[in-house]
């Protein structure tokens, strides 16, 4: 049985992935639906010289959104701030803190908050790029009608683009298969591949890329994926034994496990943020013209202090975010609660010093890890003076989005006995480190 038969034989399975494609599909002609008011071709020549800022930036996470202005131009970044924002109101708030240890039912109004937060967002976005989009002469002037009326009629059409790609992405999560947030960014992002693939090619063609060169980008996209997908899938495994108990005449208890931490527990919050701080320099000198910021601007711009400040700032959220999202003292509680404790450590405060001291060496190897992926490929490249067209923190993206999927495409075939199906393609965790 061939993998395409393996999955399109399961009606149920068949269903979620047709729905997932057509979801995706409508998202990709959104793009092409242009904001009214805007002059194309002004705009286009003003994101020609945006690879660096956070115009930039979202664009590609919009997939190109951005620089036709279309209705989904924001995409779904609004969502993904708002989300981590309240990720971590839930560490300092207690009311919110509260909500999330309701299970099911609190997780229904932060998700509400959430959407509430994303409508703001978009609004507040929506306003800045509208007047942003006004002072822009390039040497043409961006917007065809100036005023309130341009400026109302973008914040609400870019409004209703984001909201609805939010609909969108909870829709394919229920119906679909995978995440339909993180789906829809792959999406976006994996739509400048053939752009991407294209100029190489013709660069071959013309000759200002030699074939070694060729062979050599090849090579380093090669060693990034390999690189993301073994330390994705690297845990250390901290060994966990459960007490024994009695209970009347029989025993109970005495089973070994162990608690998985994930080398790079903080997946790609910390590049996306150390991105956005880094390029906003340069984003500030396109509306304001000053020397003192046009000087920070090329300073941040390219080079060695450029990379030096990233991979400190990506060391730093790595470091933060672990700390705010994983709670050493909690899983101590939880596990002393359960009757349950790590071999040789005593259960409570020993043990969560304990798993602080191998959370804080693991978290070591994956800010380094993390640090190699997003500035090696850009490194290499400018060095070897070859194009390297998508970044590490996209690839890092989209190799993480496509393991979750693959995980849940196999966990359905598994779910009907298809355990054959998958053979040496399942994906299995690397042993502990």
């Amino acid at each position: 049985m061939s993998g395409a038969d393996g999955l399109f034989k399961i009606p149920e399975l068949r269903k979620k992935i047709l729905y997932t494609l057509f979801a995706l599909a409508i998202c990709r002609l959104g793009v092409h639906i242009p904001t009214p008011g805007v002059n194309s071709d002004a705009l286009a020549a003003f994101f020609s010289g945006q690879a660096g800022t956070i115009f930039g930036w979202f664009n590609m996470f919009s997939g190109g959104a951005l620089e036709r202005f279309s209705v989904m131009a924001l995409g779904v970044m609004p969502y993904i701030s708002a989300s981590i924002i309240f990720q971590l109101l839930t560490v300092v708030s207690p009311k919110l803190g509260e909500l999330q240890k309701e299970g099911e039912s609190g997780q229904k109004k932060i998700n509400q908050y959430t959407r509430y937060a994303t409508a703001a967002l978009c609004l507040v976005q929506g306003y800045g790029i509208s007047v942003g989009l006004e002072q822009m002469h390039n040497p043409q002037s961006v917007v065809l009608e100036p005023g309130w009326n341009f400026r109302i009629l973008t914040m609400v059409t870019l409004l209703a683009g984001s909201m609805f790609l939010m609909w969108l992405g909870e829709q394919i999560t229920e119906r679909g298969i995978g995440n339909g947030i993180s789906l829809i960014i792959f999406a976006n992002i994996a739509s400048h591949i053939p752009a991407g693939i294209s100029s190489a090619w013709s660069l071959f063609q013309t000759g200002e890329l030699p074939f070694m060169k060729l062979l050599i980008l090849a090579a380093i996209i090669f060693a990034v994926f390999y690189g993301i997908i073994f330390m994705e899938r690297g845990q250390r495994r901290i060994p966990i034994q459960y007490a024994k108990r009695v209970v009347g005449r029989k025993m109970y208890g005495g089973q070994s496990t162990h608690l998985p931490l994930k080398i790079n527990s903080s997946g790609v919050i910390p590049p996306i943020f150390a991105s956005s701080l880094i390029a906003l320099p340069a984003t500030v000198t396109t509306m304001v013209q000053t020397p003192f910021m046009q000087r920070i601007a090329d300073l941040l711009r390219a080079g060695i202090v450029h990379d030096a400040i990233f991979v400190g700032l990506l060391v730093f959220f790595c470091f933060f975010y672990t700390a705010v999202t994983f709670k050493t003292d909690d899983v101590a509680e939880n596990l002393k609660k359960h009757g349950a404790f790590v071999p040789g450590i005593r259960p409570g405060e020993k043990t969560a010093e304990y798993i602080d001291y191998v959370l804080v060496r693991i978290t070591v190897l994956g800010a380094f890890y993390l640090a190699v992926i997003c500035v090696l490929p850009t490194v290499l490249g400018d060095s070897l003076k070859i194009p390297f067209y998508i970044g590490g923190t996209s690839v890092l993206i989209l190799v993480g989005v496509a393991m979750d999927t693959l995980a849940q495409v196999e966990s359905h075939l598994l779910s009907r006995h298809y355990d054959t199906f998958m053979g040496n393609m399942r994906m299995k965790g690397r042993k502990g480190a």
